[in-house]
């Protein structure tokens, strides 16, 4: 009977200690703040994601790298497009073979100029993505590290940095992801002129390149390497479902434009909460 009061005292004294680590200390201290991943089952860890990387965006500093990759990106293709759009687009009306089938029907002329006018939206559907692709590639590599530093000392003070990661593994990873997406992209191709997966399959891509390009950034600084693999094994299926809720802001006007930026805040805050609730064996 003694060595059970004994043990339990010390459960007791061990959950007290506990208690008092966590406890809240004042209203920015993060035991203070609702668990992104919610202690309600019904609270879903996605959601409530997206929701503090939002109110992430009043914390100073972190807005400016929302804007300014996208503002990158649109002056890297915009001055491109100015330069050689033209160039690209008579190649691609060549390429089209100037629908020269239609000649016979409307005419050199006019089938010349569809070719043209087909050339030219084939042109500016193959910005977006690449615009968007860009944005993703500037974040992951340059604006993301600045907002997991701002991020993590004010949500997570108390998750230990272990440094498995480093800005040259950043680098790679954000190039292998590029190179994945492009590669679906291209094979992907014809498939989009099919109706509806025109819409989808761009979504499920800029979903996937999400998910591999910002999880490594979201990590390297707190965890080790063992515990990044084991968060992209345990968590998966739900860094992808991540990745697409930041895919559908793509067909939001105006916020399409900050997407890519939104996207890596809310793998910070999924991440990091993730990797907290694994290390507390939850």
């Amino acid at each position: 009977m003694q060595r059970r009061a004994g043990v339990g005292q010390a459960g007791e004294a061990r959950g007290l200690a506990l208690s008092g680590r966590y406890a809240c200390r004042g209203p920015f201290h993060a035991a203070c703040r609702p668990s992104v991943f919610g202690d309600d089952a019904s609270v879903s860890p996605i959601a409530t994601s997206f929701s503090r990387a939002l109110r992430s965006l009043s914390q100073p500093g972190i807005l400016w790298h929302l804007i300014w990759p996208a503002l990158a990106s649109l002056a890297l293709w915009g001055a491109l497009a100015w330069f050689y759009g033209g160039a690209v687009a008579g190649w691609l009306a060549g390429a089209l073979g100037n629908f020269s089938w239609l000649a016979g029907w409307f005419g050199a002329q006019q089938a010349a100029s569809a070719a043209s006018v087909t050339a030219g939206l084939l042109l500016v559907l193959a910005l977006i993505p690449l615009i968007y692709v860009t944005a993703a590639m500037i974040v992951a590599v340059f604006a993301l590290p600045l907002v997991l530093d701002l991020v993590g000392q004010r949500d997570y003070a108390d998750l230990q940095k272990r440094h498995g990661g480093s800005q040259a593994g950043s680098i790679g990873n954000a190039l292998g992801a590029l190179a994945w997406y492009l590669a679906g992209m291209i094979v992907s191709l014809p498939l989009w002129l099919i109706p509806g997966l025109g819409l989808l399959l761009p979504l499920l891509l800029s979903a996937w390149l999400n998910q591999r390009a910002y999880r490594y950034d979201a990590l390297m600084q707190h965890a080790d390497r063992d515990e990044y693999r084991k968060m992209v094994a345990t968590h998966r299926g739900k860094l992808l479902l991540v990745g697409l809720g930041a895919g559908v802001l793509n067909y939001v006007p105006l916020l399409n434009l900050f997407a890519p930026a939104f996207a890596g805040l809310a793998f910070v805050h999924y991440c990091l909460e993730g990797l907290r609730r694994m290390r507390a064996g939850n």
